[in-house]
């Protein structure tokens, strides 16, 4: 299940990656003491977490929606989503670049 809603969030076209969140804490451990970060599926009833790094010039707001719609064919529920980031595409390009 955590893999198949990995698979479904980053094959949207506005997500450059998934992300721990802002502590690393938005993960699950699967057998082999494997991690898999930015997608935390809990109990029946809980929330399925998913955080995600965006590329810019898409609506956010649109991008969670669909995001929402994709996890929820998954698994339904609720589902919060966090954007951790947004990136250009110079961001992607370069990805070692100093900011300003």
């Amino acid at each position: 299940m955590v893999e198949a809603v990995a698979a479904a969030v980053t094959a949207h076209p506005a997500v450059v990656r998934l992300d721990g969140g802002r502590f690393g804490d938005v993960a699950t451990y699967l057998p082999g003491r494997r991690r898999l970060v930015g997608v935390r599926v809990g109990q029946p009833g809980e929330p399925v977490e998913i955080a995600v790094v965006v590329r810019a010039g898409r609506p956010i707001p649109q991008t969670v929606a669909e995001l929402r719609a994709a996890v929820a064919a998954l698994r339904p529920g609720p589902v919060d989503v966090t954007v951790s980031d947004i990136v250009t595409v110079s961001d992607i390009a370069d990805p070692t670049a100093d900011g300003p």
